[in-house]
This record gives C-alpha cells, structure tokens and sequence, in this order.
C-alpha cells in the first residue's frame, strides 16, 4: 500500500493530466468546454481513481458529457499512464460531481431564510412590549413589595 502523500501526488496528477487532455486533446463534441474537473480521489493501492467532474449545462448537456467521457476513458488513462511513469495506470471512474446541486439548494434555503426574517422584521415594526420595556424586577421594587407585607 502506498502513503498517503503519494496517492495524493498522483491524483493531483491525474486530475491535471485530464482536464489538459479534455480541453486540447479529445475531439468529442460531447466534451466541448463545459466539463470541469473539480477533484480525483486515489484509492490507497494506487489502482483505481475517481474522477469528479461538473457539467455548465441541462440534464441532457450532462448525460451527453457523462457518455463522452465513458468512450474516452481509455485514451485518459493512456495519457495518465504515459504523464505518471507508475507500473500500473489507474482505472478510471468517472462521477459527476454533486457540488454545485448541493451549493443551488443551500442557496434557495437561505433565500427561504431571508425572507423569514424579513417577514419577522416587518411584524416587529411598530410593535410594543406585551409587559412593558422591562419585565425584570428591579431591588426598588422589591423593597416595596416587602414594605406591603409586613404592613399586613
């Protein structure tokens, strides 16, 4: 097994090697400019790798792109092998990569929040204490009330 260090080496290798080869080297329409590759994870035996990937576009943009890289795999991993000089090359995974989901629903919820909070804020304008400014008891008070029972 590999260290640590060494599998992250080559998966930041990997990574380079096919966003370099995606933007120049493969003629697929498929795989025009909208795939980014965002992160490669290498298992720690060095044989397998998983490339996440994003696509700028529409659900059929995505299956389009996600087919594209399946019949490029093995022209990857070639050029993965060749830039890497490691005695066996990696598999390649492809996945697409769930950021950008997960970073559009974080947004719509805090948009759902600001206006909670706006609805909150216009409630609350003009709006009174329902038992005065200040509902604690103050040591004066106190002397007062126990000024009352004693007198009783």
């Amino acid at each position: 097994m590999a260290d640590n260090a060494r599998a992250k080496r080559l998966a930041d290798l990997i990574r380079e090697v096919v966003a370099q080869k995606l933007q120049r080297g493969i003629k697929d329409p498929r795989l025009g400019s909208h795939v980014t590759i965002t992160d490669t994870r290498v298992t720690g035996d060095l044989r397998e790798a998983t490339v996440f990937y994003t696509v700028y576009g529409d659900e059929e943009e995505r299956k389009a792109a996600a087919a594209g890289l399946e019949s490029a795999k093995g022209i990857l991993r070639s050029e993965v092998g060749r830039a890497a000089g490691v005695k066996f090359t990696p598999t390649l995974t492809f996945v697409a990569d769930a950021l950008p989901d997960t970073a559009r629903t974080i947004e719509d919820l805090l948009d759902k929040a600001r206006q909670s909070d706006e609805k909150v804020r216009e409630a609350a304008t003009g709006a009174t204490y329902a038992g005065g400014a200040d509902p604690y008891r103050k040591p004066a008070d106190d002397d007062s009330d126990t000024d009352g029972d004693a007198t009783e």
